[in-house]
């Protein structure tokens, strides 16, 4: 396979631009506002929080189950972009059925949600390990660092443009917010499924040892689970690389999803955090490019301590702000770096791992990274109630960011390469 295909490039990276949509439109904005104050209007706030933590974390935990199993089967049958066009579907299905949700009826907006959520998690894992099947190891860092680039652009766009129609409504013969935002539902079910036409059409995987999808591929994927984690026990600095991973990224996730209960918790505005979202998304863009290049230059390795030490600071300057302009500068900064940790995890990983089994191998790493913020949110929380100040939870984080760049700091990635090559060629 040529090093890099720039249609295959380009097709593989449109997908991010397109599904992002569904991570700044829906989960991240207005979903959580529109359960609250629409679907369970009437109901206390504390309910309404409950059941729509409840549905996150339904979702959460059957794409934990799930992924693995599901990466087992697609690397036996050469099925990645038939699951891939499954579970996209199902998400942009169950997105634009939100626009057809009645007030107050909860229950039926969160069971789209949780199944949106499953769609769009799902698909994930088969979009990562796909990357093995689009670009060669010279270029892998700058390949996934593209794909979160245009992610950010993407959703970030999309998320701009619907934030707008809430605020003009009347400009597009809308009766107000809350028929925008229904609206905003299907524009992102219909922007999803555009641009993932791309990757279905021009990337191709590898059908060698391809086997026939059948039920009894289902007992056989649980078996070759545990086989999958008997290996990943044995590659040790794959192993190693996933706990420190998993310290790390549960760092990175707790201060995205934390960040805008922080805001409001030391006083600002919830407008104002909205804009800090779209800042982190708009300055995203450029810097997940930008630590794609500093991969190639310096290894992915180097890019996410620098990632790391990035937020690290981050974590200190969030203690001490005051001011609304402070917290659009850490959005900022957030920004600068979230896009390059993510982008050259996956592209480290890429490296390590046997390219004939990367569904099963980032169906682990994508159960990972639906464990964060398992640790983070509770430590936080606990530290707060101890020290009486809200403020000083945001500092534990240092501890989880510490713990793993220690753990990454032990991963050869040369050596993982070697070993990654030498397991592929036995099992060839």
């Amino acid at each position: 396979m040529p090093d890099y295909d720039k249609k295959k490039v380009i097709s593989w990276a449109l997908y991010d631009w397109g599904n992002s949509a569904f991570a700044t439109t829906v989960m991240a904005g207005f979903f959580p506002i529109f359960f609250k104050q629409y679907w369970s209007v009437g109901s206390p706030a504390v309910e309404s929080t409950f059941r729509l933590g409840a549905a996150n974390s339904i979702a959460s935990l059957i794409i934990v189950v799930a992924a693995p199993i599901l990466g087992a089967i697609a690397d036996k049958g050469s099925a990645k972009k038939r699951f891939l066009i499954f579970f996209t579907f199902m998400g942009i299905l169950m997105t634009g059925a939100l626009f057809f949700v009645r007030e107050g009826n909860w229950a039926v907006a969160s069971l789209l949600y949780v199944f949106g959520i499953i769609g769009f998690s799902g698909g994930n894992v088969f979009y990562d390990s796909l990357l093995v099947s689009v670009v060669g190891p010279k270029k892998v860092d700058f390949v996934s660092a593209l794909g979160f680039a245009l992610g950010y652009l993407g959703g970030g766009l999309l998320f701009g443009f619907n934030v707008f129609m809430t605020q003009h409504p009347d400009i597009f013969g809308l009766s107000g917010p809350a028929e925008a935002i229904r609206y905003s539902f299907i524009s992102v079910a219909l922007w999803w499924a555009i641009f993932s036409i791309p990757v279905m059409i021009f990337v191709e995987e590898n059908q060698e040892g391809r086997e026939p999808l059948k039920l009894n591929m289902i007992t056989k994927g649980f078996s070759q689970l545990v086989h999958t984690f008997d290996e990943i026990r044995k590659l040790k600095l794959v192993f190693t690389f996933l706990l420190g991973y998993w310290l790390y990224i549960d760092g990175v996730d707790t201060i995205v999803r934390m960040a805008v209960d922080y805001g409001l918790a030391i006083g600002f505005k919830a407008e104002g955090l909205v804009l800090a979202l779209l800042i982190t998304q708009l300055v995203g863009f450029p810097s997940a490019i930008a630590f794609g290049k500093i991969g190639e230059k310096l290894g992915p390795k180097a890019g996410i301590f620098i990632g790391i030490g990035v937020y690290i600071m981050i974590t200190i300057w969030a203690y001490f702000i005051n001011r609304e302009i402070e917290f659009y500068l850490l959005a900022a900064g957030i920004g600068l770096v979230q896009g390059g940790v993510q982008s050259l995890s996956r592209s480290l990983y890429a490296r390590i791992i046997p390219k004939n089994k990367s569904a099963e191998f980032f169906g682990f790493y994508n159960m990972l990274g639906k464990f964060a913020t398992v640790i983070g949110p509770i430590f936080m929380g606990w530290v707060g109630v101890v020290s009486g100040n809200s403020r000083a939870g945001i500092l534990s984080l240092i501890v989880l960011f510490v713990a793993g760049a220690t753990l990454l700091s032990r991963v050869n990635v040369e050596e993982g390469i070697r070993m990654a090559k030498e397991l592929e060629q036995l099992q060839n």
